[in-house]
């Protein structure tokens, strides 16, 4: 547990709290970092099956922290990698395991792009999004430009982007970017228990189809389907699909070990 950032387990579900509501929870340098040594911890422990990013104090994140763009811009101009590769966001977007993000208050600018690296959002029915970047002079550098026009189409996400404008949960339930929206404050509850229903599935199956959904992101129709078929018959030949084989003959719960 740090500071900014407050890591629990329940159950087979990990939750990663982003723990800076005095500065609506911004993404300071040191809790990318932080996020980054434990998604790195979680995608290796076998008894995790998923994981639920979420904010304290009633916001999910209001996006960078704006106090450290002069650091920013020093690395920019020395070439060091890290200005185009920041920590945290390649192990989140390979993350093997599912991710739900748990939105309320606000997801504003890296807010909305670390909803968006995750696979599922739920979100309170007060949350707002946007990506306010262009109002400070500058434009998502995260994936916001790429994962919105995918989440949400491109006109949607062109107005957004070039607007500033902040959209409610409502409006992001209809272009797709939530899944679900609850009653305020019910977000995280609701995204727990999404995870658990998740968590009782075959680890192997679940890495499987989120390994291969997110590969149509990356390849043409017909590769993707290639890779799903390759991916189908891994889960064929694995002993988690024999034991839900059994189970259903047998009419009872699975008990998958992820082998």
């Amino acid at each position: 547990m740090s500071a900014v950032l407050n890591v629990r387990r329940q159950g087979a579900v990990a939750v990663l709290e982003i723990n800076r509501p005095a500065a609506r929870n911004s993404l300071s340098r040191e809790l990318l970092e932080l996020m980054d040594t434990e998604l790195r911890k979680l995608q290796h422990d076998n008894e995790i099956r998923a994981v639920v990013i979420t904010g304290a104090g009633g916001v999910f994140c209001a996006g960078a922290d704006i106090t450290e763009f002069d650091a920013m811009r020093e690395i920019a101009l020395l070439g060091d990698p890290r200005a185009l590769d920041a920590c945290m966001w390649p192990v989140l977007a390979s993350f093997p395991k599912p991710v739900i993000a748990a939105v309320e208050g606000l997801a504003l600018g890296g807010g909305l792009e670390l909803m968006l690296t995750c696979d599922i959002a739920i979100a309170g029915a007060a949350a707002r999004f946007g990506v306010p970047e262009v109002k400070l002079g500058v434009i998502p550098g995260a994936g916001g430009t790429q994962r919105l026009i995918e989440a949400a189409g491109k006109s949607m996400a062109m107005t957004m982007l070039l607007s500033g404008d902040f959209i409610t949960a409502e409006t992001a339930l209809a272009a797709g970017l939530v899944s679900e929206v609850t009653a305020d404050g019910q977000a995280l509850e609701h995204a727990l228990a999404l995870a658990n229903r998740i968590s009782r599935n075959s680890p192997t199956a679940v890495a499987l189809a989120k390994d291969a959904a997110l590969a149509s992101f990356e390849t043409s129709l017909s590769h993707g389907l290639q890779h799903e078929k390759r991916n189908f018959h891994i889960a064929l030949a694995s002993d988690d699909s024999r034991e839900g084989q059994a189970a259903f003959l047998a009419k009872r719960a699975p008990e998958f070990t992820g082998q």
